[in-house]
């Protein structure tokens, strides 16, 4: 079953953060950047956009499962909260749509 979550981080830095994650992540997957939008398709299936706005990130990632799902979240939440170690922990307020 196709899981879909989307979640809206504020924070200072939302370009500065999702470049560093695609650097971070480029070595493991084709993660890319473009016009404020980062795009990662993990190796096993999962896909996560994030997109900077001017205060903060919006994440929507897509999982074939509830279990992956969570396992993704907190794999997204842990690196964006170590770039942005600042001002982390950083508040994820995820919605999840089965």
């Amino acid at each position: 079953m196709a899981v879909t979550s989307k979640a809206s981080v504020v924070c200072e830095k939302p370009s500065r953060y999702l470049k560093q994650l695609v650097s971070h992540w480029r070595h493991r997957m084709p993660a890319s950047w473009e016009d404020s939008v980062a795009t990662f398709p993990f190796p096993d299936g999962p896909r996560a956009t994030m997109a900077a706005r001017n205060d903060g990130i919006d994440i929507t990632l897509l999982t074939d499962d509830q279990e992956k799902d969570e396992v993704m979240r907190g794999v997204i939440e842990r690196h964006l909260d170590r770039f942005a170690f600042r001002e982390a922990p950083l508040d994820f307020d995820w919605s999840v749509n089965c």
